[in-house]
């Protein structure tokens, strides 16, 4: 009986112990299970989601640029790449390389990702390639669960529809430079592009627009289960310009015919360009996708410089086409009056060198307006030599040759006029020889054929035009105040214009064969021919190689009784401008005016919203 009690003890003890273990165990249980859902709850559910959610920024679709109709000018097109979402993965190097098995990547690419990986926030997916095929797109999407953090995703290409005929114009977007990711961390973004020139450039803050959310349900191997919410951001603004892209393409289509030309059409009365072309040019969208070395290398040496926006950067002697601006310089100063006249015997003898001019035959006596008609170089010796070379430059500023352009577009250059102080800084004396020749637009003085354009624009209109671009910016216009006055006296534009008048419709005018069919719509002109090397000047040019050749230039506004438009063409090594330009010249203006009606005119020294008109 004792034996039994004493068993009953041990095993009651032992009961004891292991019910105590027991309600120990489920104790430390119950408080773990309490902290998980009561204390560390709301920790948990964040991390399960984090498991369960991929979330990461996305870059906003670039604004689109539309010409004065809201004809597309710049917009986008989707196409498939390749991301790496670095928090999704245990092992990017893994993901990688079952990546490259799929799509081999270069040692180039293998260093860009790793750096990327290195650098890029992890909300920042890293671009393992961009540009999928259909048949790469398919081949990583069926082994998606082999890709642990690796996603296929839609991006944006920058289309633009009308290829080469606005390449300078509107310009290109490329990849962030390293500068410029270090500034803005949204840069990293993959497909986000800066504008790289033109109006993409220039207008690149409006169209870049703001990046987006996206929220993906993934499971277990990161495999995309679902969209939860996608905000794709603010998209870029439109810019809307005042071209017209008919013109432009009439523009393009005309330059063509040359092996290397441009032009600029300006609207005199609200200063907005209709059409700026400059061949050959280049495929923009190339810029986005990637240049080929060999297309690159085909642009680069290329003589004819494809790249180069010749309209606002090209320079150019303006030979004759800077007439006018001596004459109204000789005028204003008082060197020579409207009623003055020189003879010329086809040269100017000074000390013991013949200045030619292009008539060897000599032209008589004229006066201003004659001498601009039949482009008379004595007549602009003697007037340069009057004027002295530094009013001379002073009015070709006041014309915008030579002075900050005033447009809103990066990379115009201002051209160059020479004066006494630039010559003295260079430790060299101006003599009255440099004097001479920039009389007719030789030597020392460079425009390009945007200054040009500028220049006979004022002289149409003896008001300060400031020619512009843009239209607007998404659902904001932008204001072009009314143009102050040129400070020329109207008497003396006067005769600058009928000079210009008789060029194209005297038949003494050397542009006569360019004159417009409808006798009620006159142009008024200036012919320019500016030799680019110093060969004997009774050469036939014709027959020299093409890079020896003069340039052919042509300034114009018409009508000629109340101005609306003013243009210029430059034809490089055309040989004669009258040849060559004004043709050109002319089946722009014809086309401007048939494309914008009559009831804008404007009278020449005024502008719509001018008090005065």
């Amino acid at each position: 009986m004792r034996r039994e009690r004493k068993r009953l003890s041990v095993f009651t003890r032992r009961a004891l112990v292991a019910a105590l273990g027991q309600a120990s165990l489920f104790g430390m249980l119950g408080f773990r299970l309490y902290r998980m859902q009561v204390i560390d709850g709301a920790r948990y559910a964040t991390l399960a989601v984090d498991n369960r959610v991929s979330a990461r920024l996305v870059a906003p679709p670039r604004g689109e640029i539309h010409d004065r109709y809201d004809t597309l000018l710049a917009g986008n097109k989707p196409h498939w790449r390749a991301l790496l979402m670095v928090e999704k993965t245990k092992d990017a190097s893994a993901s990688l390389a079952a990546f490259s098995r799929l799509i081999p990547l270069d040692p180039a690419e293998r260093q860009r990702i790793a750096h990327a990986i290195m650098v890029h926030q992890p909300f920042i997916p890293v671009l393992l390639r961009d540009y999928l095929s259909w048949e790469e797109m398919a081949r990583l999407a069926v082994n998606a669960p082999a890709l642990p953090g690796i996603l296929v995703d839609v991006g944006t290409t920058r289309f633009y529809p009308f290829g080469p005929d606005f390449a300078h114009l509107v310009g290109y977007v490329g990849p962030p430079v390293p500068g410029q990711l270090a500034g803005t961390p949204v840069l990293n973004l993959p497909g986000m592009r800066v504008g790289k020139s033109g109006v993409e450039l220039q207008q690149n803050q409006p169209l870049t627009g703001q990046p987006g959310l996206v929220r993906l349900e993934v499971n277990a191997l990161g495999r995309v289960i679902r969209d939860l919410s996608h905000d794709p951001g603010q998209p870029g603004e439109t810019v809307r310009l005042h071209v017209d892209a008919g013109l432009q393409q009439l523009m393009a289509t005309r330059l063509a015919t040359e092996q290397s030309a441009s032009a600029v059409v300006l609207d005199l009365g609200s200063g907005a360009v209709m059409a700026m072309g400059s061949t050959p040019s280049f495929d923009p969208t190339l810029f986005d996708t990637g240049v080929p070395a060999r297309q690159w290398k085909e642009w680069v040496t290329n003589q004819r410089a494809p790249l180069l926006d010749k309209a606002g950067a090209g320079l150019y002697a303006p030979g004759s086409t800077f007439k006018p601006v001596v004459a109204l310089a000789g005028l204003t100063s008082g060197a020579i009056t409207p009623g003055t006249h020189f003879f010329c015997p086809g040269y100017l003898e000074l000390g013991n060198h013949r200045f030619w001019c292009w008539n060897h035959g000599g032209h008589g006596s004229l006066d201003v307006t004659s001498a601009i008609c039949q482009s008379c170089d004595v007549f602009f010796y003697h007037t340069a030599l009057a004027t002295g070379i530094d009013r001379i430059a002073a009015m070709a500023r006041r014309l915008g040759i030579g002075a900050p352009p005033p447009i809103d577009l990066p990379g115009f250059d201002p051209g160059f006029v020479p004066t006494r102080e630039w010559r003295a800084g260079q430790g060299k004396p101006w003599t009255l020889g440099d004097t001479v020749i920039q009389g007719i637009g030789q030597g020392f003085v460079q425009a390009t054929p945007f200054t040009l354009a500028l220049m006979a624009a004022r002289v149409a209109t003896g008001r300060v035009i400031s020619p512009r671009v843009a239209a607007a910016v998404g659902a904001e216009t932008i204001a072009h105040p009314p143009a102050p006055d040129l400070g020329v006296p109207e008497p003396y534009l006067a005769l600058v214009r009928q000079g210009m008048r008789e060029v194209v419709n005297n038949p003494l005018g050397t542009a006569y064969a360019s004159r417009l069919p409808d006798s009620n719509m006159e142009m008024a002109g200036k012919t320019g021919t500016a030799q680019v090397f110093d060969g004997p000047q009774n050469e036939d040019t014709a027959q020299l190689p093409w890079k020896f050749r003069p340039n052919a230039l042509f300034i114009a506004f018409a009508p000629f009784a109340a101005p609306r438009y003013a243009l210029s063409v430059v034809v490089e090594h055309g040989n004669e401008g009258a040849d060559a330009a004004a043709p050109i010249a002319r089946d722009l203006m014809e086309a401007v005016l048939a494309r914008d009606p009559a009831s804008r005119s404007v009278a020449p020294g005024s502008v719509p919203g001018d008090p005065r008109s």
